[in-house]
């Protein structure tokens, strides 16, 4: 099988897996989580030349946003996965094991520290936010359970079409 179909795969398991915990945190502990038609916003606001706003809550509002913004969340999933399989390699992906993908997954904290949070004006790994240091945990455990995904995603990827 492709690279892509495989990447596509795992990517969508994973980032699936994350928003399930996402919804069970706010569902049971009524812990918040990221707002994608805000992703959407912030994206839609880039080829018009704005990377950062501050707040993008006080951004114009763009049309299907929220579509953008979640298509966006799993494409970024995919192109994730796709990553981790090119690096961990075809041994790997025959016989996944969680060293590998949990620690990937932890790794791409860095995109919403770097890039995300201050593009939306809560600032670099969130030191502008209300909270930074609920901000900055919510960030390294989404991104963990997407590592978890990702494992969850590969060794599904196995039992189907067979490594």
């Amino acid at each position: 099988m492709s690279l892509a179909l495989h990447a596509a795969f795992v990517g969508i398991v994973a980032t699936g897996f994350m928003d399930l915990v996402a919804f069970a945190q706010r569902r049971f502990l009524g812990v918040t989580s990221l707002s994608y038609a805000m992703v959407g916003r912030w994206i839609g606001h880039i080829p018009k030349g704005r990377l950062i706003h501050r707040p993008i809550g006080e951004s114009a509002a763009l049309p299907c946003e929220a579509a953008l913004g979640w298509a966006s969340h799993y494409l970024i999933g995919m192109v994730f996965a796709a990553t981790l399989l090119l690096l961990a390699g075809a041994d790997w992906a025959q016989r996944p094991g969680p060293i590998w993908p949990v620690s990937f997954g932890a790794g791409t904290v860095a995109a919403p520290f770097l890039l995300l949070q201050p593009g939306m004006g809560a600032g670099m790994a969130a030191r502008g936010a209300p909270k930074p240091a609920a901000a900055r945990w919510r960030s390294v455990s989404a991104h963990v359970t997407f590592g978890v995904g990702l494992w969850l995603g590969a060794w599904s990827w196995t039992q189907i079409a067979g490594g």
